[in-house]
This record gives C-alpha cells, structure tokens and sequence, in this order.
C-alpha cells in the first residue's frame, strides 16, 4: 500500500469517533421540540404516574401530580398520563385538527381533549387501533372532530408503557395539510429506498446467478432483509394488514433489523479475501452474529417480559457488531485490499448513525425522529457505495481471470509449439491431424546437408537457417498444419483437395534468400490417405518417410510421391 493509502486509512477509526461526536453535539445542539417535529407545532409535555380511580377531568386539573423537569425515561415502565401545555399559545390552532406522536411499544393509548367550557372527548387506540391510524414514518394520529372547535389542551393516558424510548414522543399538533404533505414526503423517501433495494437486489442476485461469488449472496440477502425493514418500520406494513397489533410490528422490526445487520456483518466477511477474518477475527464474528439472533430472538419471543433488560442485550449485541467492524478494517488494510478505501467509505455512515442509534437506545442522547429513521438513508448510501465495490471487486477479479486465461494460453502455446521456429510441435501436431474425417495430403521435408551448414555457420547460423526455412514453409503453405518433428525434418499437413504441391514449396524454397546468402535446398516425401486414428498416421508417415529417403537418394532437392494409403472399409 502506497504512502496515499496509508495516510488514507491510518486514522479512519478516529475519522468515524470524530464524525460520530460531531453528529451527537451537533444533536443535542436543536431544541426538543424541533428534534421530535415531523410536522405541526411541537407540544411541550409533564407526565405524571398513573394512579387507581384517576379521571380525565381530575387529571387535567391535577397541576401538582405532573413533573416536567425529568427526562420520560427516567420514570421506567408503567402506566402513565401526559399532558401538554395550554394550546392558546400555539399559532393557527383553530386550523389544527390532527394529532400526532411517535410509535412505541404500549399496550394502549387514549387522547383526551379538553374544550371550553370544562367538555372533554375521549379517543382510545389499543394495538390494531394504532395500526389503522399509522401514518407513513410510524406515527399515530387521532383526527379532531371539527364541529367542536380546537381544545384548549391535549393529554394522554398511556397503559402499558414499556418506555425503552420515552412515554410519549414527539407529539404535535398539524393541519390536515401539513399530515397529508409529511405522508407525500414520507412516501417519496420510502419507495426511494424500495426501489433503489429491489434494483439492487435484481442486478446483484443476477450476477450472482452468474459468478457464484459469496459475497453477492449475502448482499443480497442483506438488501432485502433491509427493504423489509423499511416496509415494516415506515407504517407502510401497518396500511398493508390494519389488523396487526402495531406491537407485534415492532417484534418484526427488531427481527428484520438484526437480519440486517447480521447478513451486512457476513457481506463484509466474504468480501475480503478469507486472512482478513481468519483467526480470532472470524470466531468473534461468528460468536457476535449468535448473540444478536439470540437477544432478538428474546425479544421477539418474550416481550414485554423484562422489556427493558431484552431491549439492552440487543442494543449491545448491535454495538458489539459495530466494533468488529473496525478489526476487519484493520486486517483488510494489512493484506493491501484494494477495495478497502470504497468499503470504508460504504459503512461510514451505517456505522456512524448506528452508533448514534444505539446511544439513543441506551437513553444516552435524545429520542430523534430522524435519528430514528436514519437507517433507510444510510443505508441506502451503503448500498449505493457496496454496489460500487462489489462492481469494483468483480472488475478486479475478471482482470485476475484475463490475465490468469492469457498465461494458460500462453503456456499451452508454449506446451504446443516449438521454441526456435515457432511453430507445433511434434506432440500438438498429431493432437491436431489425427481425427480429420477427409482425405489429407502429408508431406515430410528435409533440408539438405544441414550437418554442413551448422559446420559452416556454426549452430546459431543453423537455428537462423531453421528460423527462415520455417517462415519460408508459412509462405508457401498458408492455411496448412506445419510442424517442426525434430532436428531438421519438418511435416505440412493439409485436405487432399486443396493440397499445396511440393514442386510449389521447392520453388519457394529455391527463391528465398537464406542467411548469409546461403544457398539452401531441401527434400520433401508426399504421401495422401485418411487421418482418421493413429494407425492411419503410421501408415502416411512411413509412406511418406520412405519417400523423402527415395528423394534423398535420387540427388535432394526434389519430391517424391508415396502410393496413397487405401481407405480402410467401415
């Protein structure tokens, strides 16, 4: 790695902590209210403890009972009234008739409005309730009747509050307008990131289905576990099945939350090479991926049963899965990855606003809308980037493949062919005849006194001569099988039907200019017959062999013709 990619990656981990305490100061900077907002005007909220034989009215005149200087989680799980501040104040109220807060785990939660003249209306949602009127960014609200006029104040009654978040979260109150526009905004962020998944999730499973690579499985895997989690944790699944309990729907959020995160943890795994999580590295990998299925699979199954205590081992499952990160970036960096810098950059944020998320889950900072939701952009970024990595590996491994093809081929080359002349061999030669169906002409050529001529040049002037005499024979027979046999015997092979004439390759020969103006002449045995096995190749050869002798005796420089071998009945 050069002196940019070590500057580049030696201070990521403090890069991210910088990011990650930018983000959280920079959080806690906003005003509650403007933290908790989607639309509407934020309403300021006490809570006080639910007792036995409390009533709506008494409650909105019970001032004292109230405390407003505690954070919500500071009061544990329960039962539990909220009520917000006189609404005289809030601009516009009389055009405000939607009241809305965040989804949390409880049981039931009934909105009592307070009108002049001490009236007092009452609207229960228990689980399926709240799932009908889930809006896009899983938030409830209660639609004020309009033939009244606006109240003059809000209050809650929460049963069964788990409180893992807070009792009752970022309530406002909205115009009509203002729900339907954070629904259209909400929905063009939500089918974003639906349709960017399920492209990413057709593009990849189809190469996939083509290279077979690990890594491309659990990217997969980890889109789509991703694209349902955002289906369930927007509301929309709650507009799909109104009848689910929207408890159960945040069981499935825990459940395809994990699967998320468990599968992201396994892309990262396969796309290293394997030293980057072998060893101990692997072993927390596995053992992390264990702990958080476990703590899901308790939270899932058992809540609310110790809600609180399930809802922390999760969370520190997930902060375990964040930290192993930061060993696989380090290992990666040690084996030179190339892509490790498009990696890096891919699980900066995940890593970062999931970090922030669970400072969130352990009640370290505020309870943010954003924050909350921050997972479908970050991980829309991640999946972006990982797709630019995962393109950027493929690329990388098809230029190892090129170059891995060209050296077989470079080496079969080298297997087949003769290193002088450069052309077959003796072995690829009869790789190559033996088996042609047609009737071929072979003709075995010799160069005369080549004894003479390596005394007269000495051995590089001969393997020059050889080199010339092997151009010579390309010329002369284009298209034909031409082969070295050994020493200076060469063979020329081709259909009977469109056979070169050895006078043809003699006159070639006669005319070429030699090294050192030598003049150099050869003897050529022609013999034509079926090539169709091996003692069909015995038979030409001898045939052909014992010509080029007979041309040799009859003075060299000539060709001579072999009887044709017969074509053997079937």
């Amino acid at each position: 790695m050069g002196l940019v990619d070590g500057m580049r990656f030696a201070g990521l981990p403090a890069l991210l902590i910088t990011a990650l305490l930018l983000a959280i100061s920079s959080l806690c900077a906003f005003p509650a209210q403007a933290r908790s907002a989607v639309v509407g005007v934020p309403l300021s909220t006490c809570v006080a403890r639910a007792h036995a034989g409390d009533r709506p009215a008494t409650m909105f005149a019970a001032a004292a009972r109230y405390d407003c200087g505690h954070r919500q989680t500071w009061f544990g799980s329960g039962d539990y009234w909220v009520i917000s501040q006189p609404l005289d104040g809030v601009p516009g109220v009389q055009s405000r008739s939607r009241v809305r807060i965040g989804s949390l785990w409880q049981d039931s939660v009934t909105l009592y409005a307070l009108y002049p003249g001490g009236k007092i209306r009452g609207w229960r949602f228990d689980g399926r309730e709240a799932s009908r009127h889930l809006q896009l960014g899983a938030m409830i609200e209660w639609p004020l009747p309009a033939d009244i006029g606006p109240p003059v104040r809000l209050m809650w009654h929460v049963r069964g509050s788990a409180n893992l978040r807070g009792i009752l979260i970022s309530p406002t109150i909205a115009t009509p307008h203002e729900s339907g526009q954070a629904n259209l905004a909400m929905t063009a962020i939500y089918a974003g990131f639906g349709g960017l998944c399920l492209a990413l999730l057709v593009y990849n499973f189809a190469m996939w289905g083509a290279l077979r690579h690990p890594f491309q499985l659990a990217y997969c895997a980890m889109v789509a576990a991703l694209m349902l989690y955002a289906l369930s944790s927007s509301g929309a699944l709650a507009w799909l099945n109104p009848t689910m309990l929207n408890n159960d729907r945040l069981r499935l959020n825990y459940v395809l939350l994990c699967a998320g995160a468990a599968t992201a943890l396994i892309f990262a795994r396969y796309f290293f090479v394997p030293a980057v999580t072998a060893g101990w590295v692997g072993k927390a990998v596995n053992a992390i991926i264990a702990a958080s299925v476990v703590a899901t699979a308790f939270v899932a199954l058992f809540a609310p049963w110790h809600i609180q205590l399930l809802d922390t081992a999760f969370s520190l499952s997930f902060a375990a899965i964040i930290v192993v990160v930061f060993p696989i970036i380090r290992r990666a960096r040690a084996e030179r990855s190339p892509y490790l810098w498009l990696f890096a950059i891919a699980w900066a944020a995940p890593i970062l606003f999931a970090a922030l998320r669970l400072l969130g889950n352990l009640a370290l900072i505020p309870w943010s809308f954003w924050l909350d939701n921050s997972t479908i952009l970050s991980m829309a970024f991640e999946a972006i980037i990982s797709t630019l990595a995962i393109a950027y590996r493929i690329r990388l491994l098809s230029l190892e493949r090129d170059e891995a093809i060209e050296r077989e081929i470079i080496a079969a080359r080298l297997a087949d062919t003769d290193p002088l002349t450069g052309l077959l061999n003796r072995r690829a030669f009869l790789r190559q005849s033996i088996g042609r169906e047609a009737n071929q002409a072979l003709m075995l050529t010799d160069i005369d006194h080549f004894k003479r001529i390596n005394e007269t040049l000495g051995h590089d002037g001969g393997d020059e001569v050889l080199r010339v005499f092997a151009r010579v024979l390309r010329q002369a027979a284009p298209g034909a099988l031409i082969a070295r046999m050994g020493g200076e015997e060469f063979a020329i092979l081709c259909p009977a039907d469109r056979a070169v004439t050895p006078d043809a390759v003699l006159a070639k020969l006669r005319s070429a200019r030699m090294p050192f103006d030598l003049t150099v002449t050869a003897s050529i045995g022609a013999c034509t017959g079926p090539l169709v096995t091996e003692a069909d190749w015995k038979a030409m050869y001898r045939r052909a062999d014992r010509a080029l002798f007979d041309a040799k005796q009859g003075g060299r420089d000539r060709a001579r013709f072999a009887p044709p071998v017969a074509v053997r009945a079937a």
